[in-house]
């Protein structure tokens, strides 16, 4: 067949076949960019409205400002419930990271006996709703005669964080290569210098994705606690609390930078890896 009788045949084809293949080529890109417009369009919004110059109220569009930006504080007890966000997501952090890591390394390396009943304890904090573990932790204390507040919430929250980071340090675990720490010893290391300087070390990145997670679930929760806080107000509760008459702007200020904030570290973390990869 000649060229001519090609060109013709090609361009007597209907436009639909021809949308039809490029939209199965593109389907992929068209949801990735239909999904992170989704996604990205209550951060945009938060974003656009940390710079209204509005009073009390930050529903309408009131002028542009960078006024709220510099004065985040400007809001009353904004920083206030920001800081106890900070304080118990640093403290439930610690905590269950410290405590996640042992039962990780406890289930993921020794054959005990309860071992897979332990698994699934692990993920019953993960399956269970949160309204459900949150009303059971404050009918715990409340039995225990504990009233609620910071504590207790710093207690709650280590409940439902182990759970993560069990799970996440455990899979680090999985994916070690039990020769390096033979080679270890066969190079007459004992145990906890095996442990320190080989087995620590690369389980490490998978420790501080739990910790960065474990912080993320704390710092954002609501539902927990508002069960177990009392009078104590986080962040989330504050937004709660003046979501009725409009978030202030400089909700939307602190809310942008921790975004921002997040957003950076996980670029960081990406930029390490692959220059860990490289080299």
């Amino acid at each position: 067949m000649s060229p001519i009788a090609k060109e013709v045949i090609v361009s007597r084809r209907p436009l639909g076949s021809s949308l039809s293949r490029w939209f199965g080529k593109n389907l992929i890109r068209i949801y990735m960019a239909l999904a992170f417009t989704y996604l990205f369009i209550p951060v945009a919004y938060t974003f656009v409205f940390s710079f209204n110059d509005s009073g009390k109220s930050n529903i309408t569009w009131q002028g542009f400002t960078f006024d709220k930006w510099l004065n985040p504080c400007g809001a009353p007890r904004v920083c206030e419930a920001l800081g106890n966000s900070i304080k118990i997501g640093l403290l439930a952090t610690i905590f269950s990271t410290i405590l996640g890591t042992l039962i990780a390394f406890a289930i993921g390396r020794y054959a005990f006996r309860g071992r897979s009943a332990s698994n699934l304890l692990i993920f019953l904090p993960m399956a269970t709703p949160e309204i459900v573990l949150g009303a059971s932790i404050l009918s715990l204390f409340l039995v225990l005669q504990v009233n609620p507040g910071f504590w207790p919430t710093v207690i709650a929250h280590v409940v439902f964080c182990v759970s993560f980071v069990v799970v996440t340090v455990k899979a680090r675990i999985a994916s070690l290569d039990p020769r390096l720490e033979q080679a270890a010893m066969d190079l007459y290391a004992n145990e906890f210098q095996t442990f320190r300087r080989v087995t620590l070390p690369l389980v490490a990145p998978g420790i501080a994705a739990a910790a960065l997670l474990a912080f993320s679930l704390s710092f954002d929760d609501f539902i927990i606690t508002n069960f177990n806080s009392g009078t104590v107000t986080t962040f989330p509760k504050f937004i709660y609390g003046a979501a009725a008459r409009g978030i202030p702007a400089q909700a939307n200020v602190i809310a942008s930078a921790v975004f921002f904030l997040a957003l950076a570290l996980v670029i960081i973390g990406q930029v390490v890896s692959r220059k860990r990869k490289v080299y």
